[in-house]
């Protein structure tokens, strides 16, 4: 057993305390195939309950409203039958001794108008990301969305608002608000996707908006240390979205107002490409903004044990998110204790209905410690 490795180490903060610093990243996995979109016990509570010894679980990315929904069989968290459904998979995991927070999403422009009866998604401008949605029929080429009025924008921002509610209903520890990957929120930060020349477009300032309206809002139904937020500061030539000089300062802006909130953690992601010839990317993003931020850190993209280990070692962030590795290793912690082996995952049941690649990976901790 080698429980002195940085990742291993208990995480205690004044919003959290982990018995580990590894994190299951919020990940999609398309299993929600019901009328109602919801969660079930046998799925959903069965895939989260068997990874309750990551020190956080934060779940796949789950619909505000439905007009947040942009892919096939992806969870809500905003109906009766979705927070029912949640609540057996939170009592699950609780029982299992983990801890577990919900991702609110919505996709934004990265929609189709088969998900809304024919209508256009929504965004904070009339601009088409070039892009491709997993439509019921399959992948579909995305559309010039409806830009946003204000009444739309108010609407989503309680519709944020009530999902927390229903999350603390469903017996979440907490919430994640996903502000990053090129979705909704994103989309307001970028000045290649928002063209906005009202009180959420134009200046740095303004693109921000939506996001610190957001958060005022959720805080009036979950407490700030049960919030974190979500951010991919270089993300560039994914969903249409295309950095610009402005993109890291408008993330250095938000981050340090950041400080203003007392957050859970403000959860980085890494470049998910090589952005090294693209002059107004970061390449390294927690020791950009380690220093900016005096909350704790989570760190995700591309780790390993190896990496994990050391980013904490050095002190540049708190907290590594795993993805990939937890879909095919539910006992992720265990194996670094233990240094047994990782299993290889299956990209081809990623997004497939059922329990094939989704609850029939081995734990082989448990192997090792009954042979």
């Amino acid at each position: 057993m080698n429980n002195e490795q940085p990742l291993l180490k208990s995480y205690k903060s004044q919003n959290l305390d982990l018995p580990n610093r590894v994190v299951m990243a919020p990940m999609t996995r398309s299993r929600a195939d019901n009328p109602e979109k919801k969660p079930t016990a046998d799925l959903q509570g069965e895939y989260y309950a068997l990874r309750a010894s990551a020190g956080l679980i934060i779940t796949e990315g789950s619909q505000v409203s439905e007009q947040a929904v942009g892919y096939i069989n992806t969870p809500g968290i905003h109906s009766e039958a979705q927070v029912t459904g949640w609540k057996e998979v939170t009592k699950k995991v609780h029982a299992a001794g983990g801890r577990i927070f919900i991702q609110l999403w919505h996709v934004g422009r990265i929609s189709h108008p088969d998900f809304h009866n024919g209508e256009l998604p929504l965004a904070p401008s009339a601009v088409n990301p070039e892009s491709k949605a997993f439509t019921p029929q399959g992948f579909k080429d995305t559309v010039t969305p409806k830009a946003m009025t204000l009444e739309d924008i108010e609407t989503t921002i309680h519709d944020f608002a009530k999902a927390a509610k229903n999350a603390v209903e469903a017996g979440f520890d907490g919430v994640e608000i996903h502000a990053s990957n090129g979705y909704l929120f994103h989309q307001f930060f970028s000045g290649t996707s928002n063209h906005r020349t009202d009180a959420y477009g134009g200046s740095i300032e303004k693109r921000a908006r939506f996001l610190f309206d957001v958060l005022d809002a959720v805080k009036q139904e979950i407490p700030e240390g049960k919030i974190g937020v979500r951010m991919n500061p270089s993300l560039n030539g994914i969903f249409g979205m295309t950095m610009d000089e402005e993109s890291i300062p408008t993330f250095d802006y938000m981050i340090k107002k950041l400080n203003d909130y007392d957050l859970a953690y403000l959860h980085l992601s890494e470049p998910f490409n090589d952005v090294s010839d693209i002059p107004y990317a970061e390449t390294e993003i927690a020791k950009r903004y380690r220093p900016l931020y005096n909350g704790t850190l989570m760190i995700n993209a591309g780790f390993d044990q190896e990496k994990g280990n050391a980013v904490i070692e050095r002190g540049d962030a708190d907290l590594v998110s795993f993805g990939k590795p937890y879909i095919s290793n539910p006992d992720l912690v265990e194996r670094f204790a233990q240094d047994i082996p990782l299993t290889d995952w299956d990209d081809s049941t990623f997004y497939t209905p059922g329990k094939k690649g989704y609850l029939d990976y081995p734990v082989k901790a448990q192997e090792a410690q009954e042979a």
